[in-house]
């Protein structure tokens, strides 16, 4: 909480964490985690780590104790047809832009949002070119850090409810479609997910403006194959 701590301090008291996961897929959405900590109240006894580090089944269980220990929470989605249409990274920003959105819908509105990696995707400058004045907290601070979801609680919080989400979506498609693995290799190009795109072809849910059939195999969030 140290982390937390120290952006309450400087801008106040609800302090956000806020990841993605999903950016390195082939198929399925970018999705962005946000978890809001009131510094005032928080208690935790629990060391939230990372979601990589983190078994499926244990990312499960914690999903009940994010959502009770932040003052509020909310995971938003941008889809393959808006990182085809729009580019990565405002995908990126639509989706927390989202996810801020459902926890202003509660009355939540964070003081600053840390953001992990070293690129403020979130707020782009302070004002997004093709959502013009969509994100939920116009003004609010975005403080990056690398690897904050290492190092701050609530980064990690968010981290978590985001690989939860995104992970039974594409579980739920992998049932529908069995055809390419989703529910095993979660959209990213591990080799049986590329030899089914040239068996099958694309579907509706692949980033078709991506090297789907061809070239290097891209890593997942975690730096593995389809994990």
């Amino acid at each position: 909480m140290r982390y937390v701590r120290q952006l309450a301090a400087e801008h106040g008291p609800l302090v956000a964490g806020c990841d993605e996961v999903g950016r390195g897929a082939l198929a399925g959405p970018v999705s962005v985690g946000v978890v809001v900590v009131d510094v005032r109240s928080v208690r935790t006894r629990t060391v939230l780590r990372d979601s990589k580090l983190l078994s499926p089944e244990k990312r499960v269980e914690l999903v009940p104790l994010v959502r009770s220990w932040g003052v509020a929470s909310a995971v938003g989605h941008a889809s393959a047809d808006e990182i085809d249409a729009f580019g990565l990274m405002e995908a990126l920003r639509l989706a927390g832009t989202r996810a801020l959105a459902e926890i202003a819908l509660d009355g939540v509105v964070p003081d600053v949002v840390h953001l992990d990696g070293n690129y403020d995707w979130l707020g782009r400058g302070g004002q997004n070119a093709l959502f013009g004045d969509a994100v939920a907290v116009p003004g609010t601070p975005v403080r990056t850090m690398i690897k904050a979801d290492l190092k701050c609680q609530a980064v990690a919080a968010a981290s978590i409810l985001a690989k939860v989400e995104r992970d039974a979506l594409m579980m739920q498609l992998g049932a529908e479609d069995p055809r390419y693995g989703w529910a095993v290799n979660k959209g990213y190009a591990t080799p049986e997910h590329r030899a089914a795109l040239l068996e099958f072809g694309p579907t509706a849910w692949h980033r078709r403006s991506w090297n789907l059939e061809g070239g290097a195999v891209l890593l997942d969030d975690d730096g593995k194959m389809g994990l």
